[in-house]
């Protein structure tokens, strides 16, 4: 029988915003652990960790991913975008732009996740319609800013995009 502190450890390695990387975690070790602690990347939130806030949103092959439900042992070999690989360098992303030109974000804790949801719906459908944009960021849910400035970023964002 082992005790808890000599769990058994797994290797995992994965590609995250374009960049190598691999840690032994536990079993039960979920993605947003691993990217947080065990890599570092702290733009990645979490809240609930029941997967129904959005706030710990990132991109795994493709797909936005609830990566507090997310074993990071299940995201063996994935390739995963979270909010630090959104800028290009010292330029931020348009949405990033309209997040804190038009206000989208006021305690900052659900704005990566927001960005990370809202970029994969600007990929999807670059011209969605008020209802689109609420329809799919209902999985992605704010306290502070009552939405309206979250949907007008998007909007905004997607016009830049567009252009």
């Amino acid at each position: 029988m082992t005790n808890a502190g000599t769990a058994a450890k797994y290797p995992v390695r994965l590609r995250i915003n374009g960049q190598q990387y691999s840690a032994e975690v536990p079993a039960r070790r979920t993605l947003v652990d691993m990217i947080r602690y065990d890599l570092g990347l702290t733009g990645t939130k979490e809240a609930c960790s029941v997967g129904v806030c959005g706030v710990c949103t990132v991109e795994m092959n493709g797909v936005i991913t609830s990566s507090c439900i997310t074993l990071a042992v299940q995201a063996d070999g994935a390739e995963i975008n979270t909010i630090e690989g959104v800028a290009d360098g010292e330029t931020l992303h348009p949405l990033q732009e309209a997040f804190m030109t038009y206000g989208g974000f006021q305690c900052g804790i659900c704005t990566p996740g927001q960005i990370m949801a809202s970029k994969a719906l600007l990929e999807h459908n670059p011209n969605p319609t008020q209802d689109e944009i609420k329809d799919w960021m209902m999985g992605n849910l704010c306290r502070c800013t009552g939405y309206y400035k979250i949907i007008e970023s998007i909007e905004k964002a997607g016009e830049v995009l567009r252009a």
